[in-house]
């Protein structure tokens, strides 16, 4: 995974007119404020763009159990393996480790007044959820991702 040192956060640069991506750095995959609201629903937005979170149990992604791939909602790009999904018993869909250490990047995140590692897609920046060191083995990480930030591709 990259740690990235990000500019500020997404709803900071976006009260001060900015996309998400410019706020914080250049991505791959790039689109301006309102083509990102164009392109995902209300809760997608808020999710992916400025740093919220879906309600626990809320996404149909969290009892699925099919073979396949997680991919990203904002530009598509593989995240997760159906392989290293787990039941975390969080209301989230869970993984141990992304498909590639490059897929994701991650940041400080503050909000609660402690610190958690924040995910977020490597290619268009987008806000997937957070890391937290109770996972299983064989990485002791529990990737806690919000199920709007990713569509699910059948192998």
């Amino acid at each position: 995974m990259r740690r990235r040192r990000f500019l500020g956060t997404a709803a900071a640069g976006l009260a001060l007119g900015l996309d998400a991506a410019t706020a914080q750095e250049s991505f791959e995959v790039t689109r301006t404020e309102r083509e990102w609201k164009a392109r995902l629903s209300d809760l997608e937005y808020r999710v992916m763009r400025e740093e919220g979170t879906e309600p626990a149990f809320s996404s149909p992604l969290h009892d699925l159990k099919t073979d396949g791939t997680y991919r990203c909602r904002g530009c598509d790009q593989a995240l997760y393996s159906s392989e290293h999904k787990f039941d975390s018993g969080t209301g989230w869909p869970s993984f141990y480790k992304p498909i590639s250490e490059d897929a994701v990047a991650t940041k400080r995140d503050w909000k609660l007044f402690i610190p958690r590692t924040e995910v977020h897609c490597a290619r268009c920046g987008s806000h997937l959820g957070h890391i937290f060191d109770d996972g299983p083995p064989p990485t002791g990480k529990r990737h806690c991702i919000n199920g709007v930030s990713l569509v699910f591709v059948a192998s």
